[in-house]
């Protein structure tokens, strides 16, 4: 009795051990599909406002400023040379393109020069200017003027 047990059991551990084995001989009829990946990107249109007096770019939706440095264009996250408060309160223009503003500056800076200021019925109201929390710092203006 034993011995019918232990080959019994034997069998079914043999079994177990190898599991189902089939034969596939290739795709059937329809093949095999793969489920749909879906990959989610969010892309973000730059926008930018332009402070002619200081020749920078804010974008809201990178909170980054734009502005050449010598000859090369740069992204901080503060201004270079002027207190964002100083800046804020500047007159400003919100431009129309989506890309770099080095591909738009030398249109923009003969269309809107240094000493630009919006006619009074083109004033800005205070809440569609950028108002990130920026830094507060106090360094105030320094644009050698």
């Amino acid at each position: 009795m034993n011995d019918k047990i232990s080959f019994v059991i034997g069998v079914a551990l043999l079994g177990t051990m190898t599991g189902c084995v089939g034969y596939v001989d290739g795709p059937r009829a329809g093949g095999y599909v793969s489920p749909p990946v879906v990959e989610t990107q969010v892309v973000v249109q730059d926008d930018y406002v332009y402070y002619p007096r200081y020749e920078v770019y804010y974008s809201s939706s990178r909170r980054q400023y734009a502005y050449r440095q010598g000859n090369a264009w740069v992204s901080r996250p503060e201004p270079r040379g002027v207190n964002v408060n100083v800046l804020m309160a500047s007159p400003s223009v919100h431009m129309d393109f989506h890309d770099s503003p080095a591909n738009h500056h030398t249109t923009v800076v003969k269309q809107y020069p240094k000493n630009w200021k919006p006619a009074a019925n083109e004033q800005h109201p205070k809440e569609q200017r950028p108002n990130d929390n920026h830094n507060d710092d106090k360094r105030g203006d320094h644009d050698g003027k």
